[in-house]
């Protein structure tokens, strides 16, 4: 089944637009950069096996070359956990695609087939740490085995590897995506809607996709709590976000201030725990560290009369 990431993706995705801007700005590619993506046409991307199961692909678009009819096909999928098996699914995927494209009739004049770059966007809070080609999956063999292993690599976008500061120098549909899934702060939430609001203001569609995939997005993130009524205006939603906002901006500050002096009483606690009783048990370290400012600072109000570590934590070390 897919999450919402999945599904918040493909909607963004299913237009030309977004495409074109992750080739064009996460794409390292001269090639690709000079098509005309005026010619990007979706293509269905629901298949039966040969043993009739269904596959549905996230996302699959062409691109005319040279302006002829020689496709290049764009297989996107979209990943929030890092998957060991990836490549081996980009494999199964690309071959469900070409045997596709063999049975509607559509590969090269002279009967080869046409071009597949296999894509993987990921946007997961870890950096991606899967192999990126089938091959890297199937330990060395000695002697012919080895020649013929496997091969197919994808090409992976990790949202991960870019820093707000390269993405904010990029006018590029994508880039806004990356840095309202990972915002620098607060603040930088209502300057990319102003972003957008700019970039958008003769596209009333996209205007309206972004807007119900940042209400989406804002909602499933737990430590926005920002609950928000159903809205398909970006003009609106910037409004009603801009004092929510706010408020959140200010609860975010605290809460640092809260965890920084939390942080600062515990090694004051830890300090005077070694002066009277030596070494501190990584058993007691651990407490600490889970435990809430509150009781951090009645620990220091009573160490100083504890006679020993079980006074202040219980029978711990027992």
């Amino acid at each position: 089944m897919a999450n919402a990431h999945d599904t918040g993706y493909k909607l963004l995705f299913s237009t030309p637009e977004l495409v074109r801007d992750l080739i064009l700005g996460f794409v390292p590619d001269e090639w690709l950069h000079g098509l005309d993506y005026s010619t990007l046409e979706r293509v269905p991307g629901s298949y039966v096996t040969e043993d009739f199961g269904h596959r549905a692909d996230d996302i699959v678009w062409r691109v005319k070359v040279g302006g002829e009819w020689v496709y290049l096909y764009l297989l996107i999928e979209f990943q929030s956990r890092v998957d060991k098996y990836m490549a081996l699914r980009m494999m199964v995927y690309g071959g469900l695609l070409y045997q596709d494209l063999l049975k509607r009739g559509e590969v090269l004049a002279d009967g080869r087939l046409p071009p597949v770059l296999p894509i993987v966007l990921y946007n997961g809070s870890q950096r991606w740490s899967a192999v990126t080609d089938v091959f890297d999956l199937i330990p060395p063999v000695p002697g012919l085995v080895e020649q013929f292993k496997p091969r197919l690599k994808y090409l992976l976008i990790d949202e991960n590897a870019w820093s707000d500061r390269e993405l904010a120098s990029l006018r590029n549909l994508v880039a806004a995506v990356f840095r309202i899934e990972h915002p620098a702060s607060p603040e930088a939430i209502g300057g990319l809607l102003s972003l957008l609001d700019e970039w958008l203001a003769d596209r009333p569609d996209l205007r309206r996709m972004f807007a119900l995939w940042i209400r989406a997005t804002l909602m499933r993130k737990a430590e926005y709590r920002i609950v928000l009524p159903r809205i398909d205006d970006l003009q609106e939603l910037k409004v009603m976000l801009a004092e929510r906002l706010e408020e959140w901006a200010q609860a975010y500050k605290a809460e640092g201030k809260a965890e920084g002096k939390a942080e600062g009483e515990a090694l004051a606690l830890q300090k005077l725990l070694k002066k009277r009783f030596g070494a501190v048990p990584a058993e007691v370290l651990g407490k600490i560290s889970t435990a809430s400012l509150e009781q951090i600072e009645a620990w220091l109000d009573q160490v100083l009369d504890a006679r020993s570590l079980d006074d202040l934590f219980g029978p711990i070390l027992a």
